[in-house]
């Protein structure tokens, strides 16, 4: 697959639509402490590290301003499931990398299932772990770093990647017609809402994310952070 410039949020234009840790995740304390107990039961090495995750919304903006229309993100998970999850090739990584191609040796994990629950697009995956790991604990793989951190308590996100373009409509980047899902990689902080690990199908209702009242937080802050500056540059000029 030819190789593409990476589109940063906001951007438009035909490249690499990696959906990137958007730098601000706040899922509540309980709901971390709820994940985390779930985490820590994944301690016997000799079962399978299979957990479940949000890995898509059609309609919905994330945090990169993109929007993934309807009929795109389901044309693309149909392809996804038969020509990847049906030949069990759908393969993804530990973090996004700045390339559209699937690097073997950064490979830590697979979808194996993939299906819809009104505008969400859920799936099944399987960490690819090594003997190692499973008899010893020994982390030498990429799928093995991932259910490392997952057995310690750390909460990680899913981020799909892929190459097409975008078109600026209104305040959002819309996904156009061009649009290639390549994989999901897992990442610390997802840019689609509530899009985080989870030991059990209904498990995602424990993550799930307001993102116009996180928008409001961040706008708040902002506004608070500019009136301190003002105030204290006022009380510096009085002096």
């Amino acid at each position: 697959m030819q190789n593409y410039k990476i589109l940063g949020p906001r951007e438009t234009g035909r490249g690499i639509l990696i959906e990137m840790d958007a730098g601000y995740v706040s899922p509540t304390e309980k709901h971390n402490q709820t994940f985390l107990q779930e985490s820590r039961d994944f301690k016997d090495y000799s079962k399978p590290f299979e957990f479940y995750a949000v890995l898509q919304k059609y309609n919905t903006p994330n945090r990169n301003g993109r929007i993934y229309p309807e009929r795109i993100l389901k044309r693309e998970s149909e392809n996804y499931i038969k020509n990847y999850i049906g030949k069990k090739t759908a393969l993804s990584e530990l973090n996004h990398p700045e390339s559209s191609l699937i690097d073997l040796d950064r490979v830590s994990h697979m979808i194996t299932e993939m299906w819809w629950d009104g505008n969400v697009l859920l799936g099944k995956l399987l960490l690819l772990t090594s003997p190692g790991f499973h008899e010893r604990g020994i982390v030498s793989t990429k799928g093995d770093q991932a259910a490392n951190l997952l057995r310690l308590g750390v909460t990680l996100g899913i981020s799909s990647r892929g190459v097409g373009s975008l078109k600026k409509v209104g305040d959002q980047n819309e996904v156009q017609d061009d649009f290639e899902l390549i994989c999901f990689d897992l990442v610390s902080s997802p840019s689609t809402p509530g899009a985080y690990l989870f030991t059990e199908p209904d498990g995602r209702f424990a993550f799930e994310e307001n993102l116009q009242e996180e928008n409001e937080m961040k706008a708040a802050r902002t506004v608070n952070k500019s009136l301190d500056l003002m105030g204290r540059l006022s009380d510096y000029l009085k002096k």
